[in-house]
């Protein structure tokens, strides 16, 4: 059975030829991309969840809204995939101290904490990741850029705007949402 890492480099390497891309995949590989959580306690808060999570939004952006005659392969697996890159070396594990209900000891266990050495936002910060290696067309910057929708901390102007005149930028959100609050469930270590 293949991984989410091994599903991740399949559909990046077959989807993905853009001038650039090979150097951004093996960047992505030096870091903690594919054993890093997607979150700290919401979906995918376990190891190796960002990988998990982009695989499931590509699935879920080409199930839900590819269409052939309008769009492009490479520009759902770069949005799809790259999305959330912002979130490699931005988690760190800790230990806290929980009691244990039934034995009524306190225990160490494990959790994920944030740990945002380069505080450039979110999804500019993955456009700008990425576009350290790889041109992006401007509906895929905008797409990654806004994929967040109103959970942004930005004014909602910008975002309607740019969901007005870059549908690939609807897809991603609406992929992004249904993977992390419909098909994800169940995924986090711990469930608060």
């Amino acid at each position: 059975m293949m991984t989410a890492k091994d599903e991740f480099i399949k559909i990046y390497t077959e989807n993905i030829t853009r001038r650039g891309s090979a150097e951004l995949l093996e960047w992505i590989q030096k870091t903690d991309f594919f054993t890093a959580p997607a979150s700290t306690k919401y979906h995918c808060a376990c190891e190796n969840g960002l990988v998990m999570h982009s695989v499931s939004v590509f699935n879920t952006l080409m199930e839900k809204h590819f269409d052939e005659e309008t769009d492009s392969m490479e520009s759902f697996a770069i949005c799809a995939l790259l999305h959330d890159l912002c979130k490699a070396q931005f988690y760190k594990t800790s230990t806290r101290n929980v009691k244990n209900d039934e034995t009524g000891q306190w225990e160490k266990v494990p959790f994920y904490s944030i740990d945002d050495t380069f505080p450039y936002g979110h999804g500019e910060k993955s456009v700008f990741l990425i576009e350290r290696f790889m041109r992006l067309k401007l509906d895929e910057a905008m797409a990654i850029r806004w994929h967040m929708g109103g959970f942004d901390d930005n004014n909602g102007m910008y975002v309607s705007k740019a969901y007005d005149k870059y549908p690939l930028a609807v897809k991603l959100h609406l992929a992004d949402l249904e993977s992390t609050y419909l098909r994800e469930k169940g995924t986090s270590a711990v469930r608060r």
